[in-house]
């Protein structure tokens, strides 16, 4: 599974990152957690605001920092799916 943390490498972006990491441990999965600070990528990807987080390349949260338990709730469903 893949994680993509985009934003500008803001401390709420940081954040983030460090939210998503957590919530892969809770969840369980192996992921490799990527973070994107380059703005064309951001624009290829379809986000307009950051922080965002997409899973296996599907943007899923944007314009905020998430909580674990959501984070933990989107991978737990994007498992379910494959």
């Amino acid at each position: 599974m893949k994680l993509t943390v985009y934003g500008p490498g803001c401390p709420r972006c940081e954040k983030t990152a460090e939210v998503v990491r957590e919530a892969a441990k809770q969840a369980g999965v192996e992921a490799e957690v990527e973070k994107v600070t380059d703005v064309g990528e951001m624009a290829k990807a379809g986000v307009l605001m950051t922080p965002a987080l997409a899973i296996d390349g599907k943007v899923v949260i944007s314009g905020k920092v998430p909580e674990v338990s959501e984070v933990v709730s989107h991978i737990t469903s994007a498992t379910a799916q494959q």
